[in-house]
């Protein structure tokens, strides 16, 4: 049985484990789920997320992997799994006890930092008005990115340094993750790389070591993220997240 992966590429950690089975040739059958149209509660993917021989999944969100009868949840959790299952060259997450552990740092670091900010802005400027029908308030915005702006800062300085990669001279799932969320803001059109040259050329490497062509595939729906506005959205959707992203306005 093929590796199955379910994604919507709207989603940063899906967009993560995207790019690294497409980049390391891991075969895989791409299984959609749109969150906007409410596939999460679609029957069959939440069978899928109560069981399997593996144990379910801890939450019904993607992505998510079947192997086999083997199912798995979270995007870290699953790009570990692929990353020493199939044997990926060793850059993306070193056989080194301490580089290793400095990718784990990273990791570690991004849940609560680059992962808790860098969605704003696209919570602010696209999902708020789509869900709720309510304007934007731009000081929000401007809190927003300042908060993001902090984050930069210290990921410049804790991580990136005067390296070429966050964790070394090679690409890792460090800059991978890191580089999926940071991609978020600028689809909506907030440029967090001006006035950023050591975090651009960063970029720009991440961008070559992954290959351009594929990086902007993954990143299509985020880079026209536009056309959400023609979506139709499930209406339990916008019943159970409106009230929640309103929140965000206070």
């Amino acid at each position: 049985m093929v590796l199955e992966l379910y994604l919507d590429l709207l989603s940063q950690p899906c967009r993560a484990v995207y790019l690294f089975a497409k980049k390391n040739n891991i075969p895989f059958e791409f299984r959609a789920v749109e969150l906007f149209k409410g596939e999460l509660n679609a029957p069959a993917f939440r069978l899928l997320c109560a069981g399997g021989e593996g144990g379910a999944t801890a939450v019904k969100k993607v992505p998510v992997l079947r192997d086999e009868a083997f199912v798995l949840s979270e995007g870290t959790a699953i790009l570990l799994y692929l990353s020493r299952k199939y044997n990926t060259p060793d850059h993306w997450y070193p056989s080194d006890v301490q580089k290793r552990a400095k990718v784990d740092e990273y990791l570690s670091w991004h849940q609560a930092n680059i992962r808790a900010n860098a969605p704003k802005a696209m919570w602010i400027k696209v999902l708020i008005p789509l869900f709720t029908g309510q304007p934007l308030p731009p000081e929000k915005l401007q809190e927003v990115m300042e908060g993001l702006s902090a984050c930069l800062t210290q990921l410049e300085e804790l991580f990136l340094q005067d390296k070429p990669f966050l964790v070394g001279s090679e690409v890792s799932l460090a800059d991978l993750v890191a580089i999926v969320e940071l991609m978020q803001p600028v689809g909506v059109g907030c440029d967090i790389f001006e006035g950023r040259p050591r975090l651009a050329k960063w970029r720009d490497r991440v961008e070559e070591a992954i290959g351009k062509e594929l990086f902007l595939q993954a990143h299509q729906l985020i880079l026209n993220i536009k056309q959400l506005s023609t979506i139709q959205i499930d209406p339990r959707l916008k019943e159970q997240l409106g009230p929640v992203l309103l929140k965000i306005l206070k």
